[in-house]
This record gives structure tokens, sequence and C-alpha cells, in this order.
């Protein structure tokens, strides 16, 4: 029979106690050029050296004018010029004048407002009216508006996305310091595991969590090295895992965590040297789940049913790989949402229960369909959205409870 485990901790408890024995933080930064810093995490402030924009230009194609000379909006205007694009003006606006300005052309010196040329009509080659009135400043991004000289733009902590890296490109910058990205090894156990291209004999199973641990890790910002297929043998793994910790900054270990009366994960990180932290977790699926440190270097041991290694990714692996990648500023919209349960969930006794749910729109109302499959069963994954999690000791959730819906990447 499979090992029994005498004591589980909660998840909030295993993580306290891991918390405790290891401090996930980034191993260094490095300088990379502005078009590879996409889904990079910024090592340092970013301090404005300029303003942004560096003058005040127009965000419609129309005339400059200046506001005060239109507040009877029947006068008449003379065109004074043309601004052109990439170029300050050297005339300015005075009383009762207009200049024809493209969109982002700098305004003269005067204006301070623009009228959209739907707006104006055309009396004669000299002179234009405007249809409507003009507020100060309409149609204007001012200088500094959007970014202030010796303003804190980026906080270090940051993931770099587009916008983030439009911006730096917007001040100048060609390059940016970023933190390292962590090396993640990936290592499956299991004399019943063979590779997708092998058709499994009678007995055997093709490889899942290589895939989807790598799959992980990628969304993350890390890098993964998946090291194949091992046996159950713990002199084998052993092996492995001492060439893994040579160049990982993180392994993950799936399956082998109970072999009969014989834990082979835990046997063989413990020959490694490794300190084991915790070993057991009330959470299903996710129950033999290990947390263990060996030269500063997390090593995790994930059950090896598909949907159990995900889910405990997604509990302990997420956080210290967001750590280890220096991501301090987290967004978290969009990564949780209510809905009313569409049947009802619980009680969870003995382990907190992570469900995976569907998401379905009725009527304008969001629901959460749960999807109900043993922990091998990888399409319970593939179908749902999200993840509620019942915890241990409550009631059952009646259907048309509202509930919070962790959404998958």
């Amino acid at each position: 029979m499979p090992r029994e485990f005498t004591h589980l901790l909660r998840p909030e408890e295993a993580k306290a106690l891991f918390q405790k024995a290891f401090t996930p933080r980034p191993r260094g930064t490095e300088v990379v050029p502005l078009l590879e810093a996409f889904g990079r995490v910024l090592a340092r402030d970013i301090i404005a050296d300029m303003n942004l924009p560096p003058f005040d230009r127009s965000t419609v194609d129309g005339y400059a004018i200046r506001a005060s000379d239109v507040a009877d909006f029947n006068e008449a205007l003379t065109i004074a010029g043309e601004v052109r694009m990439g170029e300050l003006p050297v005339f300015s606006i005075g009383p009762r004048e207009a200049a024809r300005i493209p969109t982002g052309g700098a305004l003269p010196s005067g204006a301070d407002a623009v009228v959209m040329q739907e707006h104006v009509r055309l009396l004669d080659d000299r002179r234009i009216q405007l249809t409507r009135p003009v507020a100060v400043w309409e149609n204007v991004i001012r200088k500094g508006e959007d970014v202030r000289e010796g303003e804190v733009v980026l906080r270090a902590g940051t993931r770099l996305r587009p916008q983030e890296v439009a911006l730096l490109a917007g001040l100048g910058r060609t390059e940016v310091e970023v933190y390292l990205v962590p090396r993640v090894a990936v290592i499956v156990t299991g004399d019943e595991i063979v590779p997708p291209e092998h058709f499994p004999r009678p007995g055997q199973i093709r490889d899942m969590n290589t895939y989807s641990l790598t799959g992980l890790i990628r969304g993350l910002g890390a890098v993964a090295h998946p090291y194949g297929i091992v046996v159950d043998e713990r002199e084998v793994l052993l092996d492995v895992l001492r060439q893994a910790s040579r160049t990982a900054d993180m392994i993950l270990v799936s399956g082998g965590s109970s072999v009969g009366e014989r834990d082979v994960v835990a046997e063989a990180f413990t020959a490694l040297g490794a300190t084991i932290v915790v070993h057991g977790v009330a959470i299903k699926p996710g129950k033999p789940t290990i947390l263990a440190i060996h030269e500063g270097k997390p090593l995790i041991g994930l059950p090896g049913h598909p949907v159990s290694a995900m889910v405990v990714f997604d509990v302990f692996v997420r956080e210290l790989l967001e750590g280890m990648l220096g991501l301090t500023l987290r967004r978290g919209f969009g990564k949780e949402v209510r809905a009313k349960l569409a049947r009802s969930l619980g009680p969870a006794k003995e382990r907190e229960e992570h469900v995976r749910v569907a998401l379905e729109e009725r009527n304008g109302q969001l629901w959460a369909v749960p999807i109900i499959g043993k922990s091998g069963v990888i399409t319970t994954m593939v179908k749902a959205d999200g993840i509620v999690v019942v915890p241990v000791g409550g009631a059952v959730l009646p259907e048309g409870t509202e509930v919070d819906v962790r959404l998958f990447d």
C-alpha cells in the first residue's frame, strides 16, 4: 500500500513554514537591449530625465488658435502660417490669428487650443471661421502632461509589457537593467511514464507533466530545462538531481512521492543533502507535496497526476518563481472574478479542495460550472477556466452561491 502521511499541514501553514526557511530573491541583474526587454522584470527605478511630450502638441488635425479669440465663435481668424511635422514653429499666434497644424504638431507660441478642422469653415485662402466654441487647451497635450522630468515613471519589480517598453523608448532609453531569469529544472519520475512519441504498452502512460510544467514556467517568464523521464530508483534520480543542481535555481520533480512503502523523491532529496521542510499538505489534489531546500535553492516534489501537479504549481511554485524573478509589483486585475455556482460544492472534510470550474454567461450573469474528475484526468483542466477553493471545515456551498474564481493565465 502507498505510504500514509501522519501529519498534513494546511496550505497556508506549509507556505508560512517554508517562507521561514527560504526567501526567494533574484540572483542578479543584467542590461539588455530594449527590444529584448519584453516580459523581463525591471531591476531599478526609472527616473525621467526629460518631459514627455517635450512641447505642447496637437491631438488632432486642425488650427492652433487663442481660445480667448473665439468666445464669440462667429469671429473670423486670419491664417498666420502652417506648422510642419518634426519642426518647432518659428512664428507666433497673435490676436485673431490661427495656424494650420497636423496631429502631433507643436503649438506655435501664443496658441493655447486647437480646433478640429471639421469645426472650421474656410471663408477664403486667408481666413477661417469656427462653427463651435473651443476651450483653453482643448485638443492639446501639454508639455510634461505624460511624464514630468525628475518623476519616477517605473518602479523596480515591474514586469515590462509592451506599453512600459514603449515608454522607455519615448524617454530615449535603448537598453534597460533587468533581473536575471531563474532557471528551473523539470524532472518527471515514473516507471510507467513514456515520451509522447512512444505508443504506450498496457500499464504505461505518456508524459504530460514535462509539458504542463514547462508551459507554466515559461508563462511566468522563467527558463525551463526539462530533464526527461527518470525511473523510480533513488540512485538514478539522485544522479539527475546532482546534474540539475549545478545549473538550476529551482528543481521541480513530479511523481515518485509514494512508491509502495518508499518515497523515492524524499529519499533522493535527503541523499542529496537537502532539508525537507514540508512533506504532505492538506490540499486536494496535491497531498504528497514536498518543499525542500538544497544549497539555498528550492526543491519541490509535486504529485505525479497532471492535475495535481498543476494545482500544486499554482499554490506553491508560482509565488516562489515570482520572487526569484524579482516581481514585486503585480497587477491583479483579471486574475479573479466573482461567479455563481451552477451546482453545490463541499463540504471539504480533511483537505482544502481546489475545484476546477468552467465559466458560462447566462443572461448577463457569470456562472461557475464545477468540472468533477480525479486528479489524473487532464481534460478537467482543459475544460476549466479557473479554480474555486473550498476551505476545510466549511459548510456546503449551495447552488447559486457567489464564489471567487481564480482564473488560469
